[in-house]
């Protein structure tokens, strides 16, 4: 049995666990309609890590088809949102590139061992098998608390956007992580990218994951 299957199996013995889809409607519920979907402001240039991805394993970046959307976030897709991240976070050991491919960017599935956007690409692969739309699961490229270059998982939905973070199991808001928003995928062609942000001086960020990130 693959691991896709056997995370199916986990995911939908959870879907029981319906309080916490309560809990986060009613955060929802709480928050500002301008902080529930983060702001487009045109087009950006993607990571290099995903541009050399994309030309070594196409299909890992070819449209889906069909009109982007966002997520109806039922109570049973929370529950495989938060399973998903969690399973991931907990199965992914933190290693940076250098140490595990001896290049300072090297984007891919990962097995056991991965920096943040190896996390985010396992988390898309999975929900992406479980039925969710690939124009509603976007790498996000983000800085952190410290100003350093991060990548995370937004999903888009009609309650707003929410992020699958490698440093947390919880699944926020975008607005409530304190990440500075850079760039993500488009909806429309995931081989496009739009910009989150309209300072120029932060649009060639780095996204660098060492060890120490979870």
């Amino acid at each position: 049995m693959t691991i896709l299957a056997r995370l199916g199996g986990v995911a939908l013995g959870l879907f029981c666990l319906i309080s916490t889809a309560h809990a986060v409607q009613a955060e929802q519920d709480r928050a500002e309609p301008t902080e529930q979907f983060e702001t487009i402001y045109g087009k950006a240039l993607p990571p290099i890590g995903f541009v050399e991805m994309c030309a070594r394993e196409p299909k890992l970046c070819r449209p889906q088809g069909g009109r982007p959307t966002r997520l109806a976030l039922s109570p049973d897709r929370w529950n495989l949102v938060y399973q998903v991240n969690s399973f991931v976070n907990g199965k992914i050991a933190p290693m940076s590139d250098e140490e595990l491919y001896g290049k300072p960017e090297y984007w891919t599935l990962p097995t056991d061992a991965g920096d943040c956007e190896d996390y985010l690409l396992l988390k898309k692969h999975y929900l992406e098998g479980l039925g969710f739309p690939s124009s509603a699961l976007l790498i996000t490229v983000v800085l952190d608390e410290k100003a350093q270059g991060h990548a995370v998982l937004t999903i888009t939905t009609d309650k707003g956007d929410f992020v699958l973070d490698n440093r947390r199991n919880d699944v926020l808001r975008w607005s409530d992580t304190g990440y500075s928003y850079l760039k993500r995928q488009s909806a429309e062609d995931p081989r496009q990218w739009v910009s989150l942000t309209n300072k120029d001086s932060v649009a060639g960020a780095v996204v660098s994951a060492g060890g120490k990130k979870k």
